[in-house]
């Protein structure tokens, strides 16, 4: 019973692990698009990232017949306040520091998630996962100050998005099966889109031709992203899995070289892989 019951652990850690490649793929190219309209208003980018998304939700759950209210309502609250607050720092972030720069310190999140993970969720963590929590922060402290480019103001937008999505990690375990992923994603979309629409009233910068396709593009990329992020999240240990989503990190400098012609210097490389090795390290520890 034993074998079985951990044979069955693995296969649900090894689907979380493909399902997460999938959200991670499509939130990169979702994210070079954000990284390409910049000179949209940051809120205008955040309603139409969402619009789309909250359409195709709608659409299915209305196919499947479940009702959009959902279960835990104040957990799927929760989530779409954690998700509003990353996804806004997380934009603006992208405006002011290098794309591929702006993932990674985004993707300190597994640490945040970690931390309200033991509190929430008791969930443990091991006295050496604290060491490379550390040689993360240690990578992005290198980052930081051997890269001009990166100002105070970015860092401080993209750790507030990290801190936004560890507290979507936590969340969506502490829901899990109990509501369908299209239902935890429609209460983010949502929210997300009023926001967007009431904070762009006044500062709207009107698309033109191939603009509004590339605008509404986010909404497509964005739900593959958050539909499958959520259905990795929902089944196994957040400490488990939350680490998976930094090989986004790795993505984004590739996008950000061949796209946006963003180099680095061998410092700040340095400081990307200690950050990605700390979590490697994490996830190989907790398994």
């Amino acid at each position: 019973m034993t074998q079985n019951t951990e044979l069955n652990a693995q296969q649900q850690l090894y689907k979380a692990i493909g399902f997460m490649m999938i959200s991670t793929t499509a939130f990169t190219v979702m994210n070079a698009i954000v990284k390409l309209l910049d000179n949209f208003p940051t809120f205008e980018i955040v309603f139409f990232r969402s619009v789309g998304t909250f359409f195709i939700c709608l659409i299915l759950l209305w196919k499947i017949g479940i009702p959009i209210l959902g279960n835990q309502r104040k957990l799927l609250l929760l989530r779409a306040f954690g998700g509003a607050i990353s996804m806004y720092g997380f934009f603006v972030s992208i405006k002011l520091i290098p794309f591929g720069t702006a993932i990674t310190f985004r993707y300190l999140a597994p640490i945040f998630a970690a931390i309200l993970a033991l509190w929430w969720l008791k969930e443990k963590i091991k006295p050496i996962q604290w060491l490379f929590f550390l040689l993360s922060f240690a990578g992005v402290m290198l980052i930081k100050g051997f890269d001009m480019r990166v100002n105070f103001a970015g860092l401080a937008y993209a750790l507030f998005a990290a801190l936004g999505t560890g507290l979507v990690f936590v969340v969506i375990r502490k829901i899990g099966s109990r509501d369908h992923p299209l239902v935890i994603v429609i209460y983010f979309m949502f929210t997300t889109m009023i926001m967007g629409a009431a904070f762009s009233f006044f500062d709207w910068k009107q698309p033109v031709g191939w603009e509004w396709g590339i605008l509404l593009s986010m909404g497509l990329f964005g739900f593959f992203g958050q539909y499958f992020m959520t259905k990795a999240l929902q089944n196994v240990p957040t400490n488990s899995i939350a680490p998976f989503k930094y090989t986004e990190a790795i993505f984004a400098i590739a996008v950000g070289w061949i796209w946006f012609d963003e180099t680095y210097t061998w410092i700040g490389i340095i400081g990307i892989i200690l950050v990605i090795m700390g979590m490697v390290l994490n996830v190989t520890v907790k398994k």
